[in-house]
């Protein structure tokens, strides 16, 4: 790398950077961020940004004639502030070491950023210890403050905590609905978030996080910590029931009920009981189509589904992100499809022009015209 190269990247696209910004826990915690940061830095003449795990800025806030001033540099969402881009600075190297970082004036190796100083921090998912992203503040080198590193530091911290917070009460709503379903099972058998943590357990002793793979699903499966189990979607998590003589096997079924017009609803089944939801409209849309296209079909394939528009992929990958979150383990991607052991059946209205009659997607339009078999 070169010091007197310029730090210019290739940014983001639009709909990339949206897709991003969609797709990240630290959406959840921006007001903590920006509540925590935002008003210090426009005071102290700096600026708050936000990136990703790669260095991608993702947000970006603060001083208005800093804002122009790091745009002259790229520090602009979208733009790429990893080592290997920019040389060392403090978004980069707090990526890379994975802890606090302060780097002022000449400590960065581009000459260009001789000039700024900056102090970033790194935000973890305390779900699973996964680097989510960085924290950074920046200005001109005459705002350095020593105190800086311990503000950003702390602010990261609280976006944790918030993030803490949010995953204990949704674990606890898992256990609310664990409950009962537990106390019509026998033998051993346990409720856990989709990360693994548990929210409910029955016929053996508890334990604090069932270790899951990364490629896992509904059905039988083998876990270290608890060896053969079937296992079960839930609202939020997965229901596993240790396999024992007596223990049958489950299957998951969904049923799409489209026929009351305004009021779709998804209920899924399984051994251990049942649960339903309401769906919105776009919800709806895109799970009719999984259901009467078993095979799948790829995010541009459901784009022209929708909207008639192959490349509104990037809103169709964050809505069935959404969904997905909702119907943990029903569905899987590349293609988008319902997994092939879940048995799914559509309900339709009596008459075809009621099938979701506010939408406007091809495929449903189609669909009232030439109804599916």
């Amino acid at each position: 790398m070169d010091p007197e190269q310029s730090t210019d990247s290739v940014l983001l696209q639009t709909d990339e950077l949206e897709h991003r910004r969609n797709s990240t826990a630290l959406a959840e915690v921006m007001p903590v961020l920006s509540g925590g940061l935002a008003a210090v830095a426009d005071a102290s003449l700096q600026i708050m940004v936000v990136t990703d795990p790669e260095g991608r800025v993702l947000w970006r806030d603060g001083n208005t004639g800093v804002l122009r001033r790091a745009d002259t540099i790229c520090l602009e969402e979208g733009a790429a502030w990893s080592e290997d881009t920019t040389g060392t600075n403090a978004i980069g190297t707090a990526l890379n070491a994975g802890a606090a970082v302060q780097v002022h004036s000449a400590e960065h190796f581009v000459r260009t950023l001789h000039d700024w100083t900056c102090a970033a921090a790194p935000v973890h998912d305390p779900r699973d210890g996964r680097l989510l992203g960085i924290v950074d503040v920046s200005g001109p080198d005459h705002t350095f403050h020593p105190a800086t590193l311990a503000l950003v530091d702390s602010v990261s911290r609280l976006a944790e905590s918030e993030l803490r917070s949010r995953h204990l009460a949704a674990v606890e709503r898992l256990r609310a609905v664990a409950a009962p379903l537990l106390s019509r099972l026998g033998g051993k058998a346990l409720v856990v978030d989709t990360n693994g943590w548990l929210a409910a357990v029955t016929g053996m002793p508890p334990v604090d996080r069932v270790p899951l793979p990364s490629s896992f699903g509904a059905g039988r499966v083998w876990l270290p910590s608890l060896g053969a189990c079937f296992v079960e979607p839930m609202p939020g998590g997965w229901l596993l029931r240790v396999i024992e003589t007596d223990v049958p096997a489950c299957a998951s079924r969904v049923v799409l009920d489209l026929a009351e017009p305004r009021r779709p609803q998804v209920t899924v089944s399984g051994s251990a009981g049942s649960w339903a939801q309401d769906l919105s409209p776009r919800h709806a849309e895109l799970l009719y189509v999984l259901a009467v296209h078993r095979e799948g079909r790829s995010a541009a394939q459901l784009a022209v589904d929708i909207f008639g528009d192959p490349t509104r992929t990037v809103t169709v990958r964050a809505e069935l992100s959404r969904v997905r979150r909702r119907l943990t383990g029903l569905l899987d991607h590349r293609p988008y499809r319902f997994r092939d052991e879940v048995v799914v059946e559509v309900l339709f209205p009596d008459a075809p022009l009621d099938l979701l009659p506010h939408s406007a997607a091809p495929a449903v339009l189609d669909a009232r015209v030439r109804p599916p078999l």
